[in-house]
Parts: C-alpha cells; structure tokens; sequence
C-alpha cells in the first residue's frame, strides 16, 4: 500500500497560503496539482492521475471491499467553500464528496456526503456516510434541531433539478459549508440545504471523494479548489 501525503515544506506553505487568504475576501486554491496525487492519501489500487484529472477506478478483477476513499485530510476545515468537475466514464458508478468528516483509518470516512451516482435519483441528496443516511433529497430543505426534530421545505422539483445534470459529461459541483449550513449546487443549480443542529453536527472535518463498493466502476474528478470563508 502507498500514501501520497504533502512534504513539511509544502503543507507549511500551504497552510500559510491559506491563512493568508482568509480575510474580507479570501481566494480559492487549487488542492490538486493536476499531476499528482501529492496532498491526498488514498490506496493506490483505486486511485491515479490520469490527463489532468484524478481517476478513481474499480473493475471486476480489482474490486473493492467497502467503501474506499481519496483523502485530503492534511487540513480539518470548518467554514468554507469547495468547487470541482466530475464526470461518470462508466455505466454504473457510485460516488460523492465528503465534508467535514471523520477520517475513520485505512482509507474510510465518516460524515456529510453530497452525492453523487449514475442513479438518477441519488446524485444532488445528501447522505451522510456511517451515519443517519439520507439528510435531503434533491430540491430539499432541511432543518435538523438540536431536540431531534426534522423540517423539510421543498423549494424546487426534484425532476426538474435533475435535468440540470450531465449524466455523461463533466459537471461543476460547488458544496458551501459555513456555520450549520451546507448548501450544495450542481451546474449553478442549488440541489439541497441542509441546516445541522442536531447532536450527530459536526463544524469541521475531513475532505474526501468516494468510491463506493459494487459494481466497475471509473470516475474522474478535476480543478479541486478550495476557499475558506471568514468565521
């Protein structure tokens, strides 16, 4: 097994870069250097950088035994703003992206997972991985309360929403995570809210892209950038 992990030197000037940048008006930053999987740590079996892009692979004679994940866990962030391109080459695939989540040991991850899958129903919900399960539907707004309670107000149709998706062709996915709330979009569309004040909450955590066990399945993923958001 390898991990790819960043050296002192760079994860010093990283995290300086960052600092810098956390102000009135902070920069996104690319947390993927479009050559190399240096920064991320995830099993080598699964994972490779490919023309530019990060490639997450399965195939029947290289499966996966649960779950599996590419992890930038170098910085737990809370509040900030996550932006990349993705694009399904395979006829099944499930996958998603991890915020604020446990890094759990031998590439596992728990925690809040906008989704994302060749089903066309799943990618845009919200799931929350080793947890409570789906937390919203697409077109979904959802209040979790600190006494257990669950509103949920929908404000757009989920069929229309899922129209804005490129089943094969890249797609922009944008996840905004500040205080409680967790907004993701896809294609400049909004596909859910989730407002967190539940007991399971968590205001910071890991970054991490999923293959799921299954069927073969390749996914790629592209421009991964990075903004963190003033408190």
């Amino acid at each position: 097994m390898k991990c790819f992990t960043l050296t002192s030197l760079t994860l010093a000037l990283l995290l300086l870069t960052l600092a810098a940048n956390a102000d009135d008006h902070p920069k996104f930053q690319a947390i993927f250097d479009g050559e190399s999987l240096d920064g991320w740590i995830g099993h080598e079996k699964f994972w490779r950088v490919e023309d530019g892009h990060i490639i997450g692979q399965t195939t029947k004679e290289n499966p996966t035994q649960g779950n599996t994940f590419l992890i930038w866990d170098e910085v737990e962030p809370n509040d900030f703003e996550l932006r990349f391109r993705y694009r399904i080459d395979s006829q099944w695939a499930n996958s998603g992206v991890q915020v604020r989540s446990e890094n759990l040991g031998d590439y596992r991850v728990g925690g809040y997972q906008p989704d994302i899958a060749t089903e066309g129903w799943i990618t845009g919900i919200h799931f929350e991985e080793r947890g409570r399960g789906i937390l919203a539907r697409r077109g979904e707004k959802v209040v979790l309360a600190a006494d257990g309670s669950k509103e949920v107000t929908r404000f757009a149709s989920e069929d229309e929403l899922g129209k804005r998706i490129n089943a094969r062709d890249w797609n922009d996915y944008h996840v905004i995570a500040r205080g409680d709330t967790i907004i993701t979009k896809i294609n400049g569309a909004k596909m859910h809210e989730v407002v967190d004040n539940a007991p399971q909450a968590r205001r910071s955590g890991v970054i991490a892209f999923q293959l799921h066990q299954g069927p073969p399945m390749t996914i790629r993923f592209a421009d991964i950038k990075f903004k963190p958001l003033p408190q």
